[in-house]
């Protein structure tokens, strides 16, 4: 009997792409391909009978700035967005320069990050507090549709579709005050972050954004709701109150152990308070 072997195609545009895809409903999408060979530890590596490689797909490798925004395609490498400086939002930087070593980053892909199925990867976190948008496309039409939609429970990711992530999308916003912290545990394919933005008009807060990262993307807008219009610096019961408020919001989560949500808390309560008198 003769060994079936693997099917490798390298399509350069849209519409072959799709063809392919069409021919093989099957197939799976391979980007930097660091999630396919997440474990796989053999000196032979085991890949899927039918793979569509995007590596030639040139328009997924693009920059572009316009006076609005930064777009970033989907098969740009993580260090290369890194080597763009000052115009990627720092807790963006922040989070690509913690995902790995060097040799990862230059394979890895920032769609490959977002797209992951088998779980909830780094980048999702601080693009949803970005405001980011995704362009997918599809064999009949493209969208755009928000991160934060992309990522809840209640939208299907692209993967679940025959849609391919394009184009990233990041308002050129500036803020006054941003964070990005992993915390590294024991479980190093499930890791937790928090990302915290904050900007002022005037002495007054007038934005606030905490997303963090567990399972699932967690975010409480009810909190940041209560501060949007405190003035600055904050008066410290109002930080105190603001804590308390993210306490009670992570004890209804089951999802998270309490050591997690301690450091979670703890992360936002000393971030509240250099926003405080």
């Amino acid at each position: 009997m003769d060994v079936l072997l693997n099917r490798i195609f390298y399509p350069g545009s849209f519409n072959e792409l799709f063809n392919i895809w069409y021919q093989n409903p099957s197939a799976q999408v391979y980007a930097g391909g660091t999630v396919l060979l997440w474990k796989q530890s053999k000196t032979i590596i085991e890949l899927p009978p039918v793979i569509i490689c995007l590596d030639n797909m040139q328009e997924l490798q693009n920059i572009t700035r316009t006076e609005h925004y930064l777009e970033i395609g989907s098969m740009v490498k993580l260090n290369k967005i890194i080597r763009l400086g000052k115009i990627v939002p720092e807790v963006l930087c922040a989070c690509l320069e913690n995902i790995g070593g060097v040799q990862l980053r230059n394979v890895a892909t920032i769609g490959g990050n977002i797209c992951c199925t088998t779980r909830l990867l780094d980048i999702p976190a601080p693009l949803v507090a970005l405001d980011a948008q995704y362009e997918l496309r599809s064999a009949q039409n493209s969208r755009w549709v928000s991160a934060s939609r992309f990522h809840s429970e209640e939208d299907r990711s692209a993967t679940d579709k025959k849609e391919i992530l394009t184009r990233i999308r990041l308002p050129l916003h500036q803020w006054d005050y941003s964070m990005y912290k992993k915390f590294f545990s024991e479980d190093m394919y499930n890791q937790k972050t928090v990302t915290f933005l904050a900007n002022a008009q005037k002495n007054n807060l007038s934005e606030i954004k905490i997303v963090c990262k567990g399972d699932t993307i967690v975010r409480n807008r009810n909190a940041e709701g209560i501060l949007i219009g405190s003035h600055l610096p904050l008066h410290r019961k109002t930080a105190a109150d603001f804590v308390e408020n993210w306490k009670e919001f992570l004890s209804h989560n089951e999802e998270m152990d309490e050591f997690s949500k301690y450091e979670i808390i703890n992360c936002i309560e000393i971030n509240v308070f250099n926003l405080s008198e």
